[in-house]
């Protein structure tokens, strides 16, 4: 199976099969003293980096309007070398964004901050799957959306309404799989609940909220992926 599914296109997604398998990925047993070497230099740029655990993919298809893959647990470094040799490395990337649509419509994005390996990029709060977010050996992609808002903004979408399906956008660079999730609240009010949320962190993650009102607003920093889910959002597709 490997990596078969169509690219840079959005994809309707009716539920994802993706599963964690308690073996080693092939990359971090290929390259672990390039890992070592690698996370050295990266600590020493940026030594706010933690060596957590995170999951990497060894194979990713679309068949029937499904998701079906498996990952592997990895330390952060690990993915951190991969970001720099992703190409034929036999592994991927998949993460999830909460689609944040306030009552006005607009869109609630987020900056990262100066600490993170992301700075100063804009897109939906989140960050990538980890061992927390599976049940039974199955990926929890709410659980992992909601887990992500609420650690960077402060909110609780446990209760908020959801889009009927998920979604997905596959490129060289990885696979976004995301959600609607509408709060009725106008997005300068979200906005500015996020902003009293991050005040109050000791080390915020984020630097603070970007609302993106129309298809064309699109803020400094953002990141790649995030121009074709804004047009199809503002679209009305979905």
């Amino acid at each position: 199976m490997s990596f078969d599914l169509p690219r840079n296109v959005i994809l309707p997604v009716d539920a994802v099969d993706v599963r964690l398998d308690p073996g080693p990925h092939p990359f971090a047993q290929d390259n672990a003293e390039a890992i070592a070497e690698n996370w050295h230099r990266e600590i020493s740029a940026n030594p706010a980096l933690f060596d957590g655990t995170v999951v990497l993919l060894s194979q990713l298809a679309w068949r029937d309007n499904r998701l079906v893959g498996r990952c592997h647990a990895v330390n952060y470094s690990t993915f951190m070398l991969w970001r720099k040799r992703r190409e034929n490395s036999g592994a991927e990337h998949a993460y999830a964004h909460a689609m944040l649509v306030a009552g006005d419509n607009a869109l609630v994005a987020i900056r990262m901050g100066p600490r993170t390996v992301n700075a100063g990029r804009v897109y939906f709060a989140a960050g990538s799957f980890e061992p927390a977010d599976f049940r039974d050996g199955l990926v929890d992609v709410d659980f992992n959306m909601i887990r992500e808002v609420r650690e960077e903004t402060g909110l609780d979408l446990s209760v908020a309404e959801r889009g009927h399906r998920y979604h997905a956008l596959s490129t060289n660079s990885g696979t976004v799989i995301f959600r609607r999730y509408h709060e009725p609240a106008p997005a300068d009010e979200i906005a500015r609940r996020i902003s009293a949320f991050v005040a109050a962190e000791t080390d915020p993650e984020i630097e603070g909220p970007v609302i993106i009102r129309h298809a064309a607003d699109l803020p400094a920093g953002l990141s790649a992926h995030m121009k074709p889910l804004i047009e199809w959002h503002f679209a009305g597709k979905g």
